[in-house]
C-alpha cells in the first residue's frame, strides 16, 4: 500500500481533521510543560516528578489496577457529557447527578438487603443508581425545554442541591446506626449488603467489574448515536435546531433526552463506585469527577469510544499525581494547579479546535463559487 493511499484511512481514523484530533494531546503537553516551569520554581526537578507520576500510574500491576479503577467512574461520566453536548446541552451537572445515584442505589440496596435474591438485587441497585440520575437530568432538560432555562445554571444549581442533600442524609436519616452508638456520628452510611458488591478483578487491588460496564455502555452509546434514529435526532438537534426543527424533529424533545441520558450514565457512575469501591456512602465521596468527566469527554472529541483511553489518561494523572505528591514532596496546591492547568489547556483547546473548524467551513464555502465558475469556463 503506497503511503497516499494510506494517508485517507489515517485520515478517517483521525476524525477527518489530524490537526483537530491531536489537539488535546498537544493541550496535555503544554500543561505539563508549564507544570515543570512551575516545578522548577520550587526547587523540585521536573524529571523526577514526572517519573514519579508515570510510575504511580504504570509503573506496576498495582499501579495500573489503580489507576483502571480512578478511570472508570470517569469513564461513564464522560460518555453522558459525550451525548449531552451531542444534543447541544451542556451538562455541567454530572457531579449532583453522580452523588444523586449513589445515593440512590445505597438507599435501595439497603432497604431491600436480604428481600430479593443476590444478582437481582445487585442489577437493581444499578438500574435504580441510574434512574436516579436521569431524574436529576430531567429536571433541568425540561425546564430547558419547556422554558428555555439556561441549563449551565440550572444544572450548576442542581449540584447545590445534591451535595446538602447528601449531606444532611449522612448526617441524618442515612446515617450507619454503629456510628451513632458510639457517638462519633462520622458522616457515612451503612455498609452495603455484599450481594451487591461488584466483584474485584484481581484482589486485593480494588478494580472491578464495573470497567466492562463502563467500557459496554462506551460501545452501546456509540451504537445509539450512530447507528439508531434516536441517536441521529440527538445529533441532529446539536448541530442545528433550526435544521431540525424543520425536518420535523421535536426539538424540546430530544434536548430534555440528552440530558436524562446524560444523568443516566452519572448516576450509573455513582451506584458503580458505591457498589464497587466504597461499598458504603460517605461524605466528600468522589468529589471532581463529574467535572473531571467534562475534560475527559472534551479530551476524547466528544466521542464515547475517544473517551475510553481519555478517561484511562486521567485516571493515571489522578494516581500519578499522588504518588508524586508522596515521592517529590511538592505541596497539594501544586498537584491541584497541575490539574487546573490540564484542564484550561484541554479546553482551550477545544475552543481553539472549534474555531478553526468555523473558519475551515467559511473558507470552503467562499470557496465552492469560484471553483464552479472556473469549472464552467
Amino acid at each position: 500500500m503506497s503511503p497516499m493511499s494510506s494517508r485517507p484511512r489515517l485520515t478517517r481514523l483521525l476524525g477527518g481533521d489530524p490537526v483537530a484530533a491531536l489537539a488535546p494531546l498537544v493541550a496535555v503537553l503544554l500543561a505539563l510543560s508549564v507544570g515543570a516551569i512551575i516545578l522548577l520554581a520550587l526547587g523540585k526537578n521536573p524529571i523526577e516528578a514526572y517519573s514519579a507520576m508515570i510510575n504511580g500510574a504504570f509503573g506496576d500491576d498495582r499501579s495500573l489496577f489503580r489507576t483502571l479503577t480512578r478511570a472508570t467512574p470517569l469513564l461513564l461520566v464522560a460518555i453522558g457529557i459525550c451525548v449531552a453536548f451531542r444534543g447541544g446541552m451542556i451538562n455541567i451537572g454530572a457531579e449532583g447527578q453522580l452523588f444523586i445515584g449513589a445515593i440512590s442505589a445505597t438507599a435501595f440496596s439497603l432497604a431491600l438487603s436480604g428481600r430479593l435474591p443476590g444478582g437481582l438485587l445487585a442489577i437493581l441497585t444499578l438500574i435504580v443508581g441510574a434512574a436516579a440520575g436521569a431524574i436529576w437530568g430531567a429536571v433541568p432538560g425540561i425546564l430547558k425545554a419547556r422554558f428555555d432555562v439556561n441549563e449551565i445554571l440550572s444544572t450548576v444549581m442542581m449540584n447545590e442541591i445534591a451535595i446538602q442533600l447528601l449531606i444532611y442524609l449522612l448526617s441524618g436519616p442515612m446515617i450507619d446506626p454503629e456510628q451513632v452508638k458510639l457517638g462519633t456520628r462520622v458522616p457515612q452510611s451503612s455498609a452495603l449488603p455484599e450481594d451487591v458488591w461488584l466483584g474485584r478483578l484481581a484482589p486485593p487491588s480494588q478494580i472491578h467489574i464495573g470497567l466492562f460496564i463502563a467500557l459496554a455502555m462506551a460501545v452501546i452509546v456509540y451504537a445509539l448515536l450512530w447507528r439508531t434514529t434516536i441517536g441521529y435526532r440527538i445529533r441532529a438537534v446539536g448541530e442545528n435546531r433550526d435544521a431540525a426543527r424543520y425536518a420535523g424533529i421535536s426539538v424540546p424533545r430530544y434536548l430534555a433526552l440528552s440530558l436524562i441520558l446524560s444523568g443516566a450514565l452519572a448516576g450509573l457512575a455513582g451506584a458503580v463506585e458505591v457498589t464497587g469501591v466504597t461499598h458504603r456512602m460517605v461524605e466528600g465521596f468522589a468529589v471532581g469527577y463529574g467535572f473531571s468527566g467534562i475534560v475527559v469527554a472534551l479530551f476524547g472529541r466528544l466521542h464515547p469510544i475517544g473517551a475510553v483511553p481519555s478517561a484511562i489518561l486521567f485516571g493515571a494523572l489522578l494516581v500519578g499525581a499522588d504518588r508524586m505528591q508522596r515521592t517529590v514532596q511538592v505541596p497539594s496546591a501544586t498537584i491541584i494547579a497541575l490539574q487546573g492547568l490540564v484542564v484550561v489547556f484541554v479546553v482551550s483547546s477545544e475552543i481553539w479546535v472549534r474555531r478553526r473548524s468555523a473558519r475551515r467551513q467559511v473558507s470552503a464555502a467562499e470557496a465552492a463559487p469560484v471553483a464552479r465558475q472556473e469549472a464552467s469556463a
